[in-house]
């Protein structure tokens, strides 16, 4: 890992949904209790990275106010800046492979080392499910024995994924999506959209506040549209699944498989229902509906099945052929209204 990667200036923020979690750490901290290590809890797209840092940027102030950190003091100056030779960032070496276990054995020199700048060193590692068992393993020494003034922040999307023994060794600090009308404010002010709009894009990236502005700036409403409009052509008979199997060849297959397990959940809510009051995709209604009356439970839910293994597959890092298994799903959607 590049020196860039683990040592860079604060991206810190406290979003207002995490302002009990962020009163439980300074408080702890002031009281002296604060524990070695925390464990962020909580779906991605919320804002648990910017979190974590912001509490280290707190522990790490040497004249820190009663809730914020002062920005002025020489700790400060450096974590606002080119980054703070007592402040380390350990994320795998590529996106969706895992930590490994050299990464952090690098981790376990940092730590043997006196801090530069006195007070706390601080680690901030995400996700902690990327974790490799030997990396795992590796860290639970760090976890055990970690030293004086010491905070490591862990961070986690998949709670179940962690290691039990590195989940025990952490004081888990859950972390949750803000209540709607909270996320839809912050929405509309970020994008200068209309609430109708931010609620709609709420509902298709499941209340994460942070995943709706990435999902709104990079482009991915347009893919999204796309994509749906591409499986309601296969279910009229005007592409095939090994068109549009082609089509999307070169997109993230994680964001498909996500879209599309959506779609069938929304298509379970109705045949269970018997409503559509409850669906999120809104903006594809009627093509829900008509699935879910010419379909069937056990076929619906197959699919389902079938989607949410291969998703589990892919975070597993496993690498399957894309061409192949999107025609595999493609065809098993097109299946559902044929009798």
């Amino acid at each position: 890992m590049e020196i860039s990667d683990r040592y860079h200036s604060l991206d810190a923020a406290i979003y207002p949904w995490f302002k009990d979690q962020w009163q439980r750490i300074v408080r702890l901290h002031n009281d002296k209790h604060l524990p070695h290590a925390l464990l962020l809890n909580g779906m991605p797209g919320i804002g648990k990275a910017r979190l974590a840092e912001a509490i280290a940027g707190y522990v790490m102030c040497h004249q820190h106010q009663a809730m914020a950190p002062c920005g002025q003091c020489r700790s400060c100056l450096l974590l606002n800046s080119s980054g703070h030779p007592d402040l380390y960032f350990l994320r795998p070496e590529e996106t969706g492979k895992p930590i490994k276990v050299d990464q952090v054995r690098q981790l376990t020199e940092f730590m043997h080392n006196t801090a530069q700048q006195g007070g706390y060193r601080a680690v901030v590692l995400e996700p902690a499910e990327s974790m490799n068992l030997s990396a795992a393993n590796a860290l639970l020494k760090t976890l055990e024995e970690p030293g004086r003034d010491t905070l490591l922040i862990l961070i986690t999307h998949q709670l179940g994924q962690v290691l039990p023994t590195v989940r025990s060794r952490c004081q888990r600090l859950d972390c949750h999506p803000p209540d709607e009308a909270v996320a839809v404010e912050w929405l509309c002010q970020q994008l200068s959209v209309e609430p109708p709009e931010a609620q709609q894009l709420l509902k298709v990236v499941h209340g994460a506040p942070l995943a709706g502005l990435a999902f709104k700036k990079q482009g991915h409403q347009a893919l999204r549209a796309d994509f749906l409009t591409a499986l309601r052509e296969i279910l009229r008979q005007r592409s095939s699944p090994v068109e549009v199997a082609s089509q999307f060849l070169k997109a993230d297959l994680s964001l498909l498989l996500e879209w599309l397990q959506g779609m069938l959940a929304d298509i379970i809510r109705i045949l269970l229902t018997q409503s559509d009051d409850l669906i999120r995709n809104r903006d594809m209604q009627k093509m829900l509906k008509g699935v879910a009356k010419n379909s069937t439970k056990d076929k619906i839910f197959t699919l389902s099945d079938l989607v949410q293994a291969e998703r589990l597959g892919l975070q597993r890092r496993q690498n399957p052929n894309k061409q192949l298994l999107l025609e595999r799903i493609l065809i098993d959607w097109s299946a559902l209204v044929r009798s």
